[in-house]
């Protein structure tokens, strides 16, 4: 008998390494890892969690899953490398760290110009967001700091203290404060991954959305309110049942040189991730196109300039020639993984 289990002892350990390495792989590699069971089509919030008894009540675990919990002694070498070599002069070039929007911080490099935009598009909105002070940290919605220095600059939003203002949060919560600013209610509305449609509108009549399963329906609970507070909860309720998975199927495809302020990168199945459009600028001689990308990620946290890390000397700008692939601080998209939001 002793034979026996020894003769069997190996293979018991393969198996468990088959198991365990494809599991950790997951768990280190996705923005939206906990949105939906593919296998069996049962819809849940990213955390496994259930909203309570249709009032936009999210509860989460503490499961503490995502990549930003370790440190990156090298990046710091060599951030100090590149002041050395003189990177604060270029940063002086490019970035005015009394600017307090996108378009006042980030200036266009020598031969460039901002693309224009309608002053009430998406575009502009974008180009205007307001940024927290030059050397802000990137926090956690729970208050901790993003330990991988990732941001050229914060956008000054807050980040809600539950952790749902992931990836694909982040880009609906822009969109949606656009449209909410512009009281234009009627258009904002989104998928849950099940494919129910949670649309503002009907949130203001007094309707809360109820989850039981793989269901989603509304039921009348309290009066018409379009305050600030009640669309807050809305969008708390869709950052638990959307994110990347059903943001692809409701946004289109678009070619990367029609690109324009407002798409986003998206890679919509798991793992997935994605990054928005909020300025561009052109070489008019060269017609050079740049651009300048912004994220959350998991955990939940403040949403955040990136840097380009393939071109410090013209970070945080990116120029539209990256090739087949575009390599952001912290995820990889291909040339035609570029989406837009249907009007």
């Amino acid at each position: 008998m002793k034979n026996r289990f020894k003769a069997f002892k190996p293979m018991n350990r393969v198996v468990t390494i088959s198991i365990i390495i494809p599991i950790i792989l997951v768990l280190l590699s996705s923005c939206s890892l906990f949105e939906h069971d593919l296998g069996t089509g049962k819809l849940e919030s990213k955390l496994g969690s259930e909203l309570e008894n249709g009032q936009g009540t999210v509860t989460r675990d503490n499961s503490g899953h995502g990549r930003d919990n370790g440190t990156h002694g090298s990046d710091n070498q060599d951030r100090d490398k590149d002041k050395e070599k003189g990177g604060d002069k270029e940063k002086g070039i490019i970035i005015n760290p009394e600017g307090t929007t996108i378009e006042e911080r980030f200036l266009p490099l020598p031969g460039f110009e901002r693309i224009q935009v309608d002053e009430n598009s998406f575009g502009a909105y974008l180009r205007n967001l307001p940024l927290k002070p030059d050397g802000t940290k990137v926090k956690y919605y729970n208050g901790k700091t993003k330990p991988h220095d990732v941001h050229q600059a914060v956008i000054d939003i807050d980040v809600g203290n539950r952790d749902l203002q992931q990836c694909a949060d982040a880009v609906m919560r822009l969109r949606a404060e656009y449209l909410y600013g512009r009281k234009m209610y009627d258009k904002i509305s989104f998928n849950f991954v099940c494919g129910f449609k949670a649309d503002y509108a009907t949130w203001m009549q007094g309707n809360r959305i109820v989850v039981k399963g793989n269901d989603a329906y509304w039921v009348k609970r309290t009066s018409y309110s379009d305050d600030y507070e009640s669309f807050r909860q809305y969008l708390d309720m869709v950052f638990a049942y959307a994110g990347t998975e059903s943001l692809e199927k409701e946004m289109k495809n678009v070619n990367l040189s029609d690109m324009q302020i407002g798409d986003i990168f998206l890679k919509g199945s798991l793992p997935g991730h994605c990054v928005i459009i909020v300025d561009m600028a052109e070489n008019k001689e060269t017609g050079e196109k740049l651009f300048m990308i912004a994220q959350s990620y998991m955990p939940a946290q403040d949403i955040h300039i990136l840097k380009n890390n393939n071109d410090k000397s013209i970070s945080p700008w990116y120029s539209l020639n990256f090739g087949e692939f575009l390599r952001t601080p912290e995820w990889e998209f291909t040339a035609n993984q570029l989406y837009r939001f249907e009007d």
